[in-house]
């Protein structure tokens, strides 16, 4: 019995029901749980975007509370380019392409990037332009940026505005979408180019790590130079929230949640503007130099300059071609702190080496200076040729004989010698809150072993370390410590820069006073050791046939010590001139290291400037105080200075001859290392550098008027 044909087509009936039903059901199962959140983001409707905002960067301030780096009001316009795309397309219906593109090869293609500057040109310049408000830009930097973060980092179209022209964006209320206006600190550093080396500069964020679930992200800058850079993490606010509701065409409904960006802690230094200005309109006079005022009894940096020096507000918040091509040019390399640079120390080094030989016995130790010291068929000459004659400590120390103190070190040996180099602190950070701080050298020590592993210590060697001569490498810094032990009888302090840290927050703050870390007469160094060497000192600054004279300024009893160091400055043969001095004589308030570049000889060079800081210290005291002012860079020169002079202030200049060091006393051996030139550095992070407006982006658009809701 056959089926009737309509059962057949009953059965093909229902079966396509059921798989009808069955794919309706796939896609309403598809649609309703496994792609709910796509689909209702596709239905119109009020959305909730969540912004990131970067905290309040925190001031620096001077020991005084002056401010030396504080947040101005900067009024920016930023575009979100994912908003502006999107708007693009619902209202041309696809993307901009590009006409015509040349590959390397001269072949024409197309382009396969979306063409946002090319919208930006069509949608929004040409209203910007009609209120008056256009700009030139990078239209390469925009597509990078697009391409790299989409719309969750705004696009800083410009960042310049006045405070009119912000209130005559925020009147047009022209609600474009993608584009905002919107208030922001910038950093600005009120006095230019005063203590460049100790503040440093920061760089915008640009694509750091993104945290947090956020629509859009802006982070904070960052420090990467001077203490903008080591207290980076106290000066960083904390982060702000603003949660918007927009509608279906992004026009903003108001603001649903905020928390306000937090101010960072403000940092106060142990720096004295005052001082500091002093200290760097002295410096001027050299080329390329150094210098430190540290409170002998606290270890306090009053003052730390370093020339040539920049201006870090040249970098807010990002620097032009031009102007960083300016500074990296300069082959006086002027982003060098000197001040924390391993330098050849020269016969400065006959302080330690004095400690060094009082420490082992021989603080009584006369020694004939037959204007040299043999070791085998060498020679290393004394700065007087003609011999000093039998000579103590405090002689010594007053005309700077070499044989005098290269005979201490051969004496005691060098073991003994490194291990009182080390104590001082010679070989080592001093640990100053500060970036790229150099260690110096101490020849002998497991570190130079490590770093010249066939080189022997031999007695030239260790001879040269009395002197300061051949690998020996000292800081400006470091030797400021050192002379501040000696000045104030004993206590070696660590150097601090940073005074306190607060927080207006929190109500927090943070001292950074310590104690003296080492007390030399508890490490075998006796009261009348120390009173010997600054006697010996004080001769040196205000006796005949002192080395440091120009150094004490006129109707002042003032400690010093010269040192010329013979070395290699970008492969030229010349000198580093030093002095270093405190003051007054009795209970000292100042030590003033000054280290010269090129310079003939510390006496003639370095003392002066040491005579011009002290003698404005003091009238400082006086309240003589000069006006503070925003000062522009000095770009320094590579030229030989032979000698710097001064008024005729000090009743001893009708006697000034040519005593003192040379730095040539070491000529006879060639210990100097050809490639010991301290590694200078530029910036470890490239700064913001403005991108070049290109064809594109200084296009010219018809202002025209945009109808908007």
């Amino acid at each position: 019995m056959h089926t009737p044909r309509y059962r057949y087509r009953l059965y093909f009936l229902t079966l396509f029901v059921l798989l009808g039903t069955g794919v309706l059901l796939s896609r309403l199962y598809e649609m309703q749980i496994e792609k709910k959140e796509y689909y209702s983001a596709k239905v119109p409707s009020n959305k909730e975007e969540t912004i990131r905002e970067p905290g309040i960067r925190g001031e620096i301030k001077d020991r005084n509370g002056i401010t030396l780096a504080q947040n101005n009001q900067s009024y920016i316009v930023y575009f979100n380019l994912a908003e502006i795309h999107k708007n693009y397309i619902a209202e041309y219906g696809e993307t901009l392409k590009r006409e015509i593109l040349v590959n390397y090869k001269g072949s024409p293609v197309k382009s396969k990037k979306t063409d946002i500057a090319g919208m930006v040109n069509k949608t929004i310049r040409p209203y910007l332009a009609y209120i008056g408000l256009d700009a030139k830009y990078s239209s390469q930097a925009m597509e990078a940026h697009y391409s790299t973060h989409g719309g969750l980092v705004p696009f800083v179209f410009r960042k310049d505005l006045s405070y009119d022209e912000f209130a005559k964006f925020a009147e047009q209320n022209i609600q474009l979408p993608g584009v905002y206006i919107d208030a922001a600190p910038a950093r600005k550093y009120p006095f230019g180019a005063t203590a460049s080396h100790v503040l440093g500069y920061t760089k915008q964020w640009e694509k750091g790590k993104i945290t947090g679930n956020f629509n859009h992200y802006i982070g904070d800058s960052t420090g990467i130079a001077g203490i903008e850079q080591s207290m980076n993490e106290e000066l960083t606010g904390r982060e702000g929230i603003k949660k918007i509701l927009k509608n279906d065409k992004n026009k903003v409904l108001g603001v649903t949640d905020y928390q306000p960006p937090g101010p960072g802690s403000d940092v106060y230094l142990t720096i004295d503007t005052h001082i500091q200005q002093l200290v760097e309109n002295s410096l001027r006079q050299a080329g390329k130099a150094a210098a430190i005022v540290m409170d002998p009894n606290t270890g306090e940096v009053l003052a730390m300059a370093s020339v040539p020096n920049y201006d870090p507000n040249d970098f807010t918040p990002s620097i032009s071609t031009k102007r960083y091509a300016f500074y990296t040019d300069n082959t006086a390399a002027p982003f060098i702190n000197r001040a924390i640079t391993g330098l050849t120390p020269g016969s400065t080094l006959k302080i330690p080496a004095a400690i060094a030989g009082c420490k082992y016995g021989m603080h009584r130790y006369n020694c004939n200076c037959p204007g040299h010291v043999a070791y085998g068929k060498l020679k290393i000459k004394c700065w007087k040729t003609v011999g000093h004659g039998t000579l103590a400590l405090a002689e010594a120390l007053q005309r700077s004989c070499n044989p005098f103190f290269m005979k201490i070190c051969n004496t005691i040996g060098y073991k003994k010698v490194v291990e009182v180099y080390q104590m001082l602190g010679l070989g080592s950070k001093t640990g100053i809150r500060l970036p790229q701080e150099q260690r110096g050298t101490v020849p002998g020590s497991v570190r130079w072993k490590k770093r010249y592993p066939e080189a022997r210590m031999s007695d030239a060697h260790t001879g040269m370390m009395g002197i300061g001569q051949g690998d020996c490498q000292a800081t400006p810094l470091q030797m400021a410590a050192i002379f501040s032990a000696v000045a104030n009888g004993g206590d070696y302090y660590q150097p601090r820069i940073i005074s306190k840290v607060t927080n207006s927050f929190t109500n927090k703050t943070k001292s950074y006073a310590a104690p003296a870390k080492l007390n030399l007469l508890q490490e075998g160094i006796g009261e009348g050791h120390l009173t010997t060497i600054r006697y010996g000192m004080r001769l040196a600054a205000t006796a005949i046939g002192g080395t440091a004279r120009r150094a004490c300024p006129k109707g002042m009893i003032i400690g010093a010590k010269t040192g010329t160091a013979q070395t290699r400055d970008d492969g030229v043969k010349t000198h580093v001139a030093w002095t270093a001095a405190f003051a007054p004589y009795e209970n000292p308030r100042y030590v003033v290291i000054v280290a010269v570049k090129r310079g003939g000889s510390g006496g003639k060079v370095a003392g002066p400037l040491v005579n011009l800081i002290l003698s404005g210290l003091f009238e400082i005291e006086e309240g003589k105080k000069h006006k503070l002012v925003s000062s522009k860079p000095y770009i320094g020169h590579q030229d030989l200075i032979e000698e710097i002079k001064i008024p005729s202030i000090n009743p001893l200049n009708s006697i000034y001859g040519n005593n003192g060091e040379t730095g040539d006393e070491a000529e006879a051996i060639e210990i100097v290392r050809k490639d010991k030139d301290p590694i200078f550095y530029t910036p470890n992070i490239k700064p913001n550098i403005t991108p070049t407006i290109d064809e594109r982006g200084s296009q010219k658009v018809i202002p025209r008027a945009i109808p908007v809701e």
